[in-house]
């Protein structure tokens, strides 16, 4: 039996240090945490009577019975999927994030998470860190990265093609790096020209600010648009500069309905497509294009203290995050 010290939501919305007992199953790995990434999709579990955090990083410090692929002293993370069924048709075919049975952060396994001193994982559903890529900045890809990435590289997205991206933030800075080392062109849409240097800097090739602005102006048509804001765009703006047969990836979360013109869609032959996190294939790829490409998140860092989850919490929450926040185990 294992004891670690874990850091949970509550009703209200305080942090509770708490702790975790719990045994190492067969299949399972202990991993001390030495980084935890802040995700948008924490804040939304806060209240809940659940340990929090969802992009880990760390080092294995025990293994189960029949755990080969990991040994003691590895540096390993995990996202937001922690198990699934392994034999339906989702999961024979490389797509086991949409498993009828799949375990997802915030759906099963409440008493462990990344906000803390240590987690156990499901051994098949962690992932080796390259050891060009250290842990502070291998967290945030964890859940960000793979879900850009994700977005980008499974469903039909082209060098040859170009890549919108809606809002320079925890996704978007993300969003850009991938989209500008897998060889497209990428357009940046963002409120004003506050962020027009980093954006360039990460990759794009253009800059737009929309603020104020009814018809957006830029070179050519969009083929894939990441929206990376949590709040909608004026999709009035943005249908009609995109590409006939273009691909719509709504990737920040909202409990909102998402609501756009009838007719542009139908005219333009315009797809909406849904995007979850990687699946592991999908993940392990993106890992390696990332060390490969040298892609690193922007991060400020906190201590993985009670304080430092409420500091970096109301960071993110007031919009004043750049870009992602990391906890830093002390």
């Amino acid at each position: 039996m294992v004891d670690f010290t874990v850091f949970k939501g509550s009703k209200g919305g305080k942090i509770v240090k708490s702790q975790t007992n719990r045994e190492l199953g067969h299949d399972e790995v202990l991993i001390k945490i030495t980084h935890s990434g802040v995700c948008g999709t924490d804040e939304h579990y806060k209240e809940a009577d659940m340990v929090l955090g969802h992009e880990g990083a760390g080092i294995v410090e025990e293994v189960g019975s029949s755990v080969n692929a990991y040994s003691k002293g590895d540096s390993v993370g995990w996202g937001f999927q922690q198990s699934s069924c392994g034999h339906c048709k989702q999961c024979l075919t490389g797509r086991e994030t949409l498993c009828p049975e799949r375990a997802m952060y915030g759906t099963a396994n409440f008493d462990t998470g990344s906000f803390a001193h240590h987690a156990i994982r499901k051994a098949a559903y962690i992932f080796a860190i390259p050891a060009s890529i250290p842990r502070e900045f291998a967290a945030p890809l964890m859940c960000g990265g793979a879900t850009v990435f994700n977005a980008l590289h499974s469903f039909g997205a082209k060098s040859a093609h170009r890549v919108g991206v809606i809002g320079v933030g925890g996704l978007g800075h993300l969003a850009i790096q991938f989209a500008a080392k897998m060889g497209s062109e990428v357009v940046v849409f963002s409120t004003t020209d506050s962020k027009k240097a980093e954006a360039m800097r990460l990759g794009a090739t253009e800059f737009v600010a929309t603020k104020g602005v009814s018809e957006l102006q830029l070179s050519g048509q969009i083929d894939h648009l990441l929206v990376t804001t949590s709040q909608q765009p004026d999709w009035k703006q943005f249908l009609p500069i995109m590409a006939p047969g273009g691909t719509i990836y709504p990737l920040s979360v909202s409990s909102e309905d998402l609501k756009m013109p009838y007719m542009p869609i139908i005219s333009n032959e315009l797809k909406l497509q849904g995007s979850l996190v990687a699946a592991r294939q999908v993940h392990r790829e993106m890992l390696e294009f990332a060390a490969l490409h040298q892609i690193r998140p922007i991060i400020e860092t906190f201590p993985l203290t009670v304080d430092g989850i409420v500091q970096s919490m109301e960071k993110l929450e007031e919009g004043k995050m750049r870009y992602r926040a990391v906890l830093v185990a002390e």
